[in-house]
C-alpha cells in the first residue's frame, strides 16, 4: 500500500468503523527507544487513522519513566532497561502479538569497542526476547545512520571516511563500528525465522523533539539560544567556517518515521538499507538567521566571528542558569544535561568537509517524501516551546 494513497484509505476506514464498529489491529508495533527522538514521532505517527499497515496497536519501550511530554500519545507504555537481558525477556517475551519491531535506541560509551559491546547486546536482548514469542511477527527496521559512512566519532579527522554524496552501495570501513556489530546481529537472527525481513535506515543530523535525546542537535541549539537571551548574550556561531559556509543535509524525524513504515508495509522496500535525509540542502549561516529571530537573541554581524569555541566549555557552569530559566518560564523540569548534548553539537559543527549523502534509492524504491529543511527547523522549535521544553 502507497503512503500517498493512505488519506482516501483512511477515510474509508473511518467510514467502516462507523458502520460496524472499531476494526481488529492489523498491525503492532513495538518501539525501541520510544522516548527519543525518532521514537517519539514513531508513538504519534503509528496510532493514526490513516498510516499504512494500520490500525496499529503500539507498544513504546523506554529504560525511563514515562515522561509527561510523551503521555498524550494511545501508546502501552513498558519501562525496561534492554541492557539486561533477564529483564528483556521478563517484559517483551509476553508481547506475543508483536508483528514490526521498530528499533531506534543507542547508547554511548567511552569506546567504540564498548559500543559495539553495549549496543550489540541490547539488540540481541530485544530480539531474543521477541522472535521466537512472536509468531506473527513480519519485519524489523533498524535505525544506525551516516556514521555507517563516516567511522565512529572517536575516528572524526584520523581516518579517511567515504566520499559524499554516500550511496548504500558502499562498502564497510575497516574499523570498529556498532552499526556494524547491529547489522550482523540483525541477520544473524532474521536467519531465525523464515518470512522475517528487515530494513535499515542511515539518517544524518537529526531535526526533532525530545529531551532524552542523545544526538538532539536542534534542541541543544535551542537551549543553547534561550540562555543567550537569558544572559543578554549575542548568539554566536560555535562552529567552524566549513559548517558554516559550506553544505549541510538534515534528517526530520517525521520524515524517519514516515521511512520506516513504509519499509515496514511495502514489499519492495523489504531487506534493503536505505538513506533517510529530507532531501534538500541547508547553510548553516541561513538557519542561524531563523535561530536567532526565534529566540529573539541578536546574532550579531553574520553569527560568525571567524573561529569557533566550544560549547562543551561554555555550558560546564551553565546548569544553574538553565534552572532558572525553567522555574521563570515554568517550563517542564529538566536539567542542563538531559536537554542538551554539547559533545554531539562541537562535533557537527566542527566537520572536516561537507558530508552528504544521496536520497536515490529510496526513490527509486518508491519513497516520495521530503521536508523543507527550514521550516522543519522552525517546526521543531515551535513544538518543543507547545511541550514548555523551551522558553
Amino acid at each position: 500500500m502507497s503512503w500517498w494513497w493512505a488519506g482516501a484509505i483512511g477515510a474509508a476506514r473511518k467510514k467502516l468503523e462507523e458502520d460496524e464498529g472499531p476494526p481488529k489491529f492489523q498491525s503492532v508495533a513495538v518501539i525501541i527507544g520510544v522516548t527519543g527522538i525518532v521514537g517519539n514521532s514513531l508513538a504519534e505517527i503509528l496510532p493514526l487513522s490513516d498510516t499504512p499497515g494500520g490500525p496499529w496497536k503500539v507498544y513504546g519501550v523506554a529504560r525511563r519513566a514515562r515522561p509527561p511530554w510523551n503521555a498524550d500519545h494511545p501508546i502501552e507504555y513498558i519501562q525496561c532497561n534492554i541492557s539486561e537481558l533477564d529483564e528483556t525477556l521478563t517484559k517483551l517475551s509476553p508481547l506475543s502479538d508483536v508483528t514490526h519491531i521498530f528499533y531506534v535506541a543507542w547508547t554511548d560509551r567511552k569506546s567504540e569497542s564498548e559500543n559495539c559491546e553495549a549496543n550489540g547486546s541490547m539488540l540481541k536482548n530485544v530480539l531474543t526476547a521477541v522472535i521466537p514469542n512472536a509468531p506473527n511477527l513480519q519485519h524489523i527496521c533498524l535505525q544506525t545512520g551516516l556514521k555507517h559512512y563516516l567511522g565512529p566519532f572517536e575516528m572524526f579527522g584520523k581516518i579517511k571516511p567515504h566520499e559524499p554524496p554516500f550511496h548504500e552501495d558502499l562498502p564497510r570501513l575497516e574499523y570498529p563500528n556498532f552499526y556494524y556489530t547491529q547489522e550482523d546481529i540483525l541477520f544473524q537472527e532474521v536467519e531465525k525465522k523464515e518470512g522475517l525481513s528487515w530494513s535499515i535506515h542511515r539518517p544524518g543530523n537529526i531535526f526533532g523533539f525530545s529531551p532524552f535525546a542523545m544526538m538532539n542537535l536542534v534542541g541543544t541549539l535551542c537551549v543553547y539560544a534561550a540562555i543567550c537571551k537569558h544572559e543578554g548574550l549575542r548568539l554566536r556561531f560555535p562552529g567552524n567556517r566549513i559548517a558554516w559556509e559550506e553544505y549541510s543535509s538534515g534528517s526530520d524525524a517525521d520524515l524517519i518515521a514516515e521511512h520506516q513504515i513504509w519499509a515496514a508495509v511495502d514489499p519492495y522496500a523489504k531487506n534493503e538499507a536505505f538513506n533517510v535525509s529530507n532531501g534538500d540542502v541547508f547553510k548553516w549561516k541561513h538557519l542561524w538567521k531563523i535561530l536567532g529571530e526565534q529566540f529573539g537573541v541578536e546574532i550579531g554581524e553574520g553569527g560568525f566571528d571567524g573561529e569557533g569555541f566550544s560549547l562543551v566549555e561554555m555550558m560546564k557552569e551553565k546548569g544553574g542558569v538553565w534552572e532558572e530559566i525553567v522555574k521563570e518560564n515554568e517550563l517542564c523540569e529538566t536539567k542542563l544535561d538531559e536537554v542538551g548534548t554539547w559533545w554531539f553539537a562541537d562535533t557537527v559543527l566542527n566537520v572536516s568537509e561537507s558530508f552528504l549523502d544521496s536520497m536515490n534509492k529510496s526513490k527509486e524504491h518508491g519513497f516520495l517524501g521530503f521536508r523543507n529543511s527550514k521550516n522543519s527547523l522552525c517546526y521543531w522549535i515551535d513544538k518543543m516551546k507547545e511541550y514548555k521544553i523551551i522558553p
